[in-house]
């Protein structure tokens, strides 16, 4: 959700005209107009102080990313899992063995 459809999400939701919430938030209504409009971005700060005036936390969902990829990690899991699969028995496949036509 981007700052102006926050904006203007918490102000309907706190039931608040456009020159309540600024009255709250220490600021214009044309201010706030232009942030929901997209006319302007607000600041980090000043996004926190107008949803906080609407009486609503700001809050980020974060959530954890992949590791960075570890080549060698990887070079090393990769064997593993070859050195797995060499211990189970096998039996030779004709039909995917290009000198035994298919029967």
């Amino acid at each position: 959700m981007d700052a102006a459809t926050t904006i203007t999400w918490v102000r309907r939701e706190a039931g608040l005209t456009l020159r309540a919430l600024a009255a709250r938030a220490g600021t214009s209504h044309a201010t706030i107009a232009a942030y929901e409009s997209r006319r302007k971005v607000p600041n980090a700060d000043t996004l926190q102080r107008i949803v906080s005036a609407a009486g609503f936390d700001l809050s980020p969902d974060l959530t954890r990313s992949a590791a960075p990829a570890d080549d060698g990690a990887r070079g090393r899991e990769l064997i593993e899992a070859l050195e797995l699969a060499a211990l189970f028995p096998s039996r030779p496949r004709r039909h995917l063995d290009r000198r035994f036509p298919a029967a």
